[in-house]
């Protein structure tokens, strides 16, 4: 279980990035009922460091808090992408790796785990800005440019300054289920998930597009995920041709009408697992799979679980009726 996670901070670290990880694991959400962790802003080199904003802050603990933690954490920083970074903090690192902590990058801060060798074979996400930087100076490493975020545990990074919300509250999911992640997203008004592009314990989305050509149909289709449909059926809903719909669909959710209902059954087929009693068969008909072998089969190989076993994750043993 999550108890203690440790942010580490070096010269030029930003701020906004830092208070992502401070806001999802640094408050104290008790009197929600809500994990408190035991939380700490650790120095990667020195007590008084530098932001990108120009301010400077003064850091208590030093190296050595990171060897209890369980998840530590690198917000991104001012040129991280050419500098090169003290040896005992990716000494720390790979030590920590070792011993089975995980490790989270924000954005830039992932050149800090590629220059402690914690990318070497392994899939990770990097800014748009950064992924061409990034795949020259650690050729070992199998940057992917169009995901928020990777889970290659115990090693979790992320694009940009939001994804970073996003893979934070991916790992809370991880730890304590959906419910305890979604109070925290509505405690900070943003979303509780956005896909990271790999296989995630995460809560349904709200449906949405970066334009209005297939925004109805999106929610069509997100309210009625039990019925079978085709891409004649949306494209007529969208006063579009079959083969207009399915260009412009691509274009504005990045996935094409099949991938994104699949993703959404899978994700309602999770929300039912984890809230209520309902058998896998039942499960598996509301959520539009039609029985427990195929929703079993889509289960296995999107999120690598089974319908039982990911239940018994969030919610202890249970009977079910029906083998999943």
């Amino acid at each position: 279980m999550l108890n203690n996670v440790a942010v580490v901070l070096l010269d030029g670290v930003h701020p906004f990035e830092l208070g992502v990880v401070c806001e999802v694991f640094g408050l104290d959400r008790s009197d929600q009922g809500l994990p408190v962790y035991d939380f700490a802003v650790v120095s990667g080199e020195g007590p008084v460091l530098t932001t990108h904003a120009g301010f400077s802050v003064r850091v208590e603990h030093g190296l050595e808090r990171l060897e209890e933690a369980d998840l530590i954490t690198i917000p991104a920083g001012e040129q991280y992408g050419s500098r090169e970074f003290p040896e005992p903090l990716l000494d720390a690192l790979r030590q920590a790796t070792e011993r089975g902590t995980r490790v989270l990058s924000v954005c830039s801060g992932v050149f800090v785990l590629g220059a402690a060798g914690l990318l070497d074979d392994r899939r990770c996400a990097a800014h748009w800005r950064h992924a061409d930087e990034l795949a020259v100076r650690f050729p070992r490493a199998r940057v992917e440019r169009d995901v928020l975020y990777v889970d290659e545990n115990p090693v979790i990074t992320s694009a940009g300054s939001a994804a970073g919300i996003d893979s934070c509250l991916h790992i809370v999911r991880q730890e304590h289920g959906s419910e305890v992640a979604n109070a925290i997203a509505r405690r900070m008004v943003v979303p509780p998930h956005r896909d990271g592009g790999q296989a995630q314990y995460i809560k349904r989305p709200m449906p949405t597009a970066r334009c209005d050509t297939v925004g109805e149909v999106l929610v069509w289709m997100g309210r009625n995920l039990d019925r079978t449909v085709t891409v004649e059926e949306l494209a007529d809903r969208a006063h579009l041709s079959a083969r207009t719909f399915a260009r412009r669909f691509r274009q504005e959710t990045g996935t094409t009408p099949y991938r994104w209902l699949l993703q959404q059954r899978v994700l309602l087929a999770q929300e039912l697992l984890e809230e209520t009693d309902e058998t896998v068969d039942s499960v598996a008909g509301r959520a539009g799979f039609g029985n427990a072998a195929t929703l079993r089969h889509h289960f296995l190989r999107v999120l690598g679980t089974t319908p039982h076993a990911y239940r018994r994750t969030f919610r202890g043993p249970v009977t079910l009726e029906t083998t999943s």
